[in-house]
């Protein structure tokens, strides 16, 4: 299998693995976000959800929308909108190369995963396009035949 370690200060809070399975993904950017300190913290208890996101551009500046971070039951009344639209940090380059590739035909930004580097909290986005029926049927089986070799080899690996 063909799986990245995570380097050494990389904390990850979730994944969407959903856009693994619905998209293939064609290029992948990091990007900080504009939070609220009971977001964040809510974030440090886990409570996110990556199912149905996306970003978008609007004004020259990149958004994360309907990405779910649960309330955070300490703030109280300060408490967050756990669907607010939150701001991605992008560079201006950044933005400027990946607007003209989403406004092509099929084309989108997912986050991939949400992560603490250093201290702050990150975003992995993919630029992704929609997989149809045949494809994920394809990677599916291609999937199921690896790890039967996988369990293969580690079963002749046992009995030696």
């Amino acid at each position: 299998m063909n799986r990245k370690a995570e380097p050494a200060g990389v904390k990850i809070i979730g994944k969407n693995r959903r856009a693994f399975h619905e998209y293939e993904i064609l290029d992948t950017w990091e990007a900080g976000l504009v939070l609220l300190g009971s977001e964040v913290k809510a974030l440090r208890l886990g409570r996110l959800n990556l199912g149905g996101g996306f970003a978008e551009i609007r004004d020259g500046e990149a958004w994360l929308c309907q990405i779910h971070i649960g309330p955070y039951e300490q703030a109280n009344r300060e408490n967050h909108d756990p669907f607010r639209r939150r701001k991605l940090l992008l560079n201006r380059r950044e933005i400027r190369k990946i607007l003209p590739k989403i406004e092509e035909k099929g084309l989108t930004l997912v986050p991939l995963k949400l992560y603490f580097k250093r201290g702050r909290i990150k975003a992995e986005i993919g630029l992704a396009r929609g997989k149809k029926l045949h494809d994920k049927r394809d990677d599916k089986a291609r999937k199921d035949v690896e790890m039967r070799i996988a369990k293969e080899v580690g079963r002749r690996r046992a009995d030696d």
